[in-house]
């Protein structure tokens, strides 16, 4: 798959992450549209599943694909604030990730 068509999946996938998290925390940003695997640029995947980081600054709640690759996070908040849109993302059948959160 060429870069450009791999750029193009990705945002198309991860803009339904980001409207997904939308609908649970009020904003969201989109973050990782490609990953690299086996050399080449591939679009991050098409499956949801939410986690929360904490960060320096505060805490975050992502969307992220089947390898964890973070596809829309909300803002920086409160860890009980992202705690609740996690809370929300589960009730709404998102199933949670458990591993290693990639960001960038």
């Amino acid at each position: 798959m060429q870069y450009h068509q791999a750029v193009r999946i990705g945002q198309e996938r991860a803009r339904k992450s980001q409207m997904n998290l939308f609908s649970h925390a009020g904003f969201a940003m989109l973050t990782i549209t490609v990953k690299k695997s086996g050399g080449t640029f591939v679009p991050v995947g098409e499956q949801d599943l939410v986690a929360i980081v904490q960060k320096p600054e505060g805490w975050i709640t992502v969307i992220v694909d089947e390898e964890g690759y973070a596809k829309a996070q909300s803002k920086v908040l409160e860890e009980k604030e992202a705690r609740e849109i996690f809370k929300k993302a589960l009730a709404a059948n998102i199933p949670e990730y458990t591993g290693k959160v990639k960001l960038v």
